[in-house]
C-alpha cells in the first residue's frame, strides 16, 4: 500500500530562486574539480538514444556536481547537515572530503544497503531515520535547526546549479536540436537543465518520475506542494514528498517541457537494455530517461538524449532486474 508520511511537515524555508548565471557560475566552480562525463551518442533516436552517463561520477551519480558547489558556498566553520536516499548522502560526503569541511547526513532505514555500505567508507557522521525519505528530511531540519547548515537534495539554488552543469557539458559534446530527458525525485536535476536550456531555444528538456512517486508534478499541477502517497518503487532515489516552497516547482513549471512517468516494468526493460544492449550498469532510479524514452514516452525533437544518472545498485537487486 502507498505510504503517506505522518510527521509533521519540515518548517518552511525561504530559499533563493537561481538562474541561468548561477548555472554559467557553478559551471566554472565544477568544471575545475570534475571531468566531463562521457556521451555515448547512439544513433540519438528513440530505439538507440544517446547517453549521458553520470553514472561514471566518482560518487556514482550526477549529485556530486550540486554537492560540490553548494558544499563551496556553505559558511566557512559550520557544520554541513544533508538528508537523501543515497547518491546526494555520498555526493555530500566526496565533496566534504575535497574541500575539508564536516558533514552530517540523515539517511532512512530503508535506503539502499549499497549507498550505506559506501557512505560508511567516508569521514561524515551518519544518522539513519525513518522509513523513508520525507522521515530523513524532517530529521535533518531538526538537526539544522539546532545550528548546522542544511543542504537540500534538490532544494538549494547552487545544488541546482550545479547539476546544470551537466547541460555545459553537452554544449561541446552534441549539436542540436535536443530533447534532454532526465530522472526526477524532488527536481533539482530538471530545474537545473531547465536553467540550462531556458536560453537555447532548440532544446527541450522531458522530466521522468516513477509511477509511484509524482510528487513533483502533482506540485507542478496544483500550483504548490501537495503531500502526494508514496508506493512501492525500484526507483528508490526518486521516491519521497517534497519541502513545502520548493523552488523546484516553479523553475521546473517554466522551464521543463513535460513530466512523464514510467512503470517498474519500464524500469526493468531500462536496466536490460542498458545493460546488454549498450554494456552499462545503473541503478533503477538512473534509469528511467532511458525507460521513458523506449517506451516511447518522450516526443521526438531532434536527438534524443537520456541522462543515466546513477548506477549504485546491489548485486542482488541487479541481478533480479536482469531476470525476464
Amino acid at each position: 500500500m502507498p505510504r503517506v508520511p505522518e510527521h509533521a511537515p519540515p518548517p518552511f524555508r525561504t530559499v533563493a530562486v537561481p538562474t541561468p548565471e548561477d548555472v554559467r557560475t557553478a559551471w566554472r566552480t565544477i568544471s575545475a574539480r570534475l571531468g566531463p562525463t562521457p556521451l555515448d551518442p547512439g544513433t540519438g533516436t528513440p530505439r538507440n538514444p544517446s547517453l549521458k552517463l553520470e553514472s561514471l561520477q566518482p560518487t556514482g551519480s550526477f549529485k556530486v556536481r550540486g554537492a560540490l558547489y553548494a558544499m563551496a558556498a556553505a559558511p566557512q566553520g559550520a557544520r554541513v547537515v544533508t538528508a537523501s536516499a543515497g547518491n546526494h548522502a555520498l555526493a555530500i560526503a566526496h565533496a566534504a572530503r575535497v574541500l575539508g569541511r564536516p558533514a552530517t547526513v540523515v539517511v532512512a532505514r530503508t535506503a539502499s544497503a549499497a549507498k550505506v555500505e559506501r557512505l560508511r567508507r567516508w569521514d561524515v557522521d551518519v544518522v539513519r531515520a525513518g522509513d523513508g525519505f520525507d522521515d530523513a528530511e524532517a530529521r535533518a531540519l531538526q538537526i539544522a535547526a539546532a545550528g548546522a547548515h542544511y543542504i537540500s537534495a534538490y532544494n538549494d539554488p547552487h545544488v541546482i546549479a550545479g547539476q546544470g552543469t551537466i547541460g555545459h557539458e553537452l554544449d561541446t559534446q552534441v549539436a542540436g536540436p535536443l530533447t534532454v530527458v532526465c530522472s526526477v525525485g524532488g527536481g533539482g536535476l530538471a530545474a537545473g537543465l531547465g536553467l540550462w536550456a531556458s536560453g537555447r531555444p532548440d532544446v527541450r528538456v522531458v522530466g521522468v518520475e516513477a509511477a509511484a512517486s509524482t510528487a513533483l508534478s502533482q506540485a507542478v499541477d496544483a500550483g504548490r506542494q501537495v503531500p502526494v502517497a508514496i508506493g512501492p518503487t525500484l526507483a528508490d532515489g526518486l521516491a519521497g514528498n517534497i519541502e513545502p516552497g520548493s523552488v523546484t516547482v516553479g523553475l521546473v513549471a517554466r522551464h521543463v517541457d513535460r513530466l512523464v512517468t514510467v512503470t517498474d516494468p519500464e524500469i526493468r526493460a531500462a536496466l536490460r537494455y542498458l545493460a546488454a544492449e549498450r554494456g552499462y550498469i545503473a541503478e533503477a532510479a538512473g534509469a528511467v530517461a532511458v525507460a521513458a524514452v523506449l517506451a516511447g514516452k518522450v516526443p521526438a525533437h531532434g536527438r534524443t538524449v537520456a541522462v543515466v544518472s546513477g548506477r549504485n545498485i546491489t548485486l542482488p537487486a541487479l541481478s533480479a532486474a536482469l531476470l525476464p
